[in-house]
């Protein structure tokens, strides 16, 4: 017995084997700061909470239909139609095991062998595994600082062939945190429009982690033609802080989402009950605190690229939104650490920083755009200002 073949076209998730070597030396009593994860500091909501509790008392413990409970479809619905001016049915809608879970649904359901799908660069990691895993191509777009690290309309119509079946389209994104405003949106929607074959899986997972005034959009919204080829993505993971009780869900085209519900039932079956009445609290409750805990990401970002930008040999651009940031280290490439050792690239800049800074970083070849790292700002300022006078410390001593 040996692995499929189609597991031996992805790898483990490289962002989560770095959360757990840092978990191991901490285990060892070795003092790490870890800004790798992709997760918020803030707690669950205590609403979001006793809804959860309430459930289990109520006796929610059994299976529910396999893509939502009518209640969470609801609530999914009213968030479209409320937060982005989207109309569905609740036959047009699907929560899943996470948003990842999302996009392993949708490419599985609909990739055939060879079909391509175009992956702006820096991408979240999953996005080509999960294609490859599906069976189908990649097609990896660079996207560097120098565009704000978002796709250009030339860049789309330059990949787009008669093989492509999806565009990719995270905003704000992970790594990077660049958003597209409603006006670059528009641009790609015109590209677009010349090639009706193109479906757009429009990752909005950090929809409302956004900064000063920044109008957050989504291409089906702008573009409202769009509407029946687009699959909009969106989730409680990590606006609402939710990203262990795994609740990611979609609208669409109907007959997609009954394909994907059918690959559904023979996967994961339903989300977890109790994790569905969270969400409908997280979905329908008291949206306010989003806005609070976006102005404590954007204090805690002014930190990290304030003092990041005053670090030897890095350029880091300051986002619109998520909790990330993604300097550029090209500068450090070719120059030795005061132990000897080459930098020739960015995993072995943040091996650097983890064995002398004891600050763990992602490297951007994981991401699929180098030499640059990523770090993860959703941690205290008072960890943030510690890692990063860390590393301005330990990138003086490379010459």
């Amino acid at each position: 017995m040996t692995p499929s073949a189609a597991l031996d076209r992805i790898s483990p998730s490289p962002t989560l084997a770095l959360t757990a070597r840092v978990a191991e030396l901490r285990r060892a009593g070795i003092d790490v700061i870890g800004l790798g994860a992709g997760e918020p500091d803030f707690d669950t909501p205590d609403f979001v909470k006793e809804a959860a509790i309430a459930a289990i008392r109520a006796g929610q413990t059994k299976y529910t239909e396999v893509d939502g409970t009518p209640a969470l479809k609801a609530a999914i619905v009213a968030k479209f139609k409320r937060d982005n001016g989207l109309e569905y049915t609740s036959a047009q809608v699907t929560a899943n095991v996470g948003g990842k879970h999302t996009l392993f649904n949708a490419m599985v359901a609909t990739l055939d062998a060879g079909d391509e799908v175009i992956i702006p660069a820096p991408y979240w990691v999953s996005y080509p595994d999960v294609v490859l895993f599906a069976g189908g191509v990649p097609v990896v777009v660079a996207a560097g600082a120098a565009q704000g690290y978002k796709l250009t309309p030339e860049q789309l119509e330059a990949a787009i062939t008669p093989r492509t079946k999806w565009l990719i389209l995270n905003s704000p994104s992970n790594p990077t945190g660049a958003a597209y405003s409603a006006a670059e949106l528009l641009a790609l929607a015109e590209v677009l429009r010349r090639h009706p074959h193109v479906w757009v899986f429009a990752d909005d997972m950090y929809e409302h982690i956004v900064y000063e005034g920044f109008a957050f959009a989504t291409i089906a919204q702008v573009a409202p033609d769009l509407y029946p080829r687009t699959l909009t993505v969106n989730g409680c993971s990590k606006a609402y802080a939710m990203t262990g009780w795994r609740i990611g869900f979609a609208g669409g085209a109907e007959w997609l989402i009954k394909a994907m519900g059918k690959l559904q039932s023979q996967s994961t079956s339903n989300p977890c009950s109790i994790a569905q009445a969270a969400a409908v609290a997280a979905l329908t409750g008291d949206q306010a605190f989003l806005k609070e805990r976006a102005a404590a990401f954007q204090a805690r970002r002014d930190l990290v690229v304030a003092m990041l930008n005053a670090a030897p040999g890095l350029h880091c651009p300051r986002p619109d939104g998520a909790f990330y940031v993604y300097p550029d280290c090209s500068a450090l490439i070719g120059k030795r650490t005061p132990g000897g050792v080459l930098l020739d690239s960015d995993q072995a800049i943040a091996t650097y920083l983890l064995d002398v800074a004891r600050v763990a970083v992602v490297p951007g070849s994981a991401f699929g755009l180098s030499p640059a790292f990523r770090i993860s700002y959703a941690t205290s300022e008072n960890l943030l200002r510690e890692a990063c006078t860390r590393i301005q410390t330990a990138l003086s001593d490379v010459d």
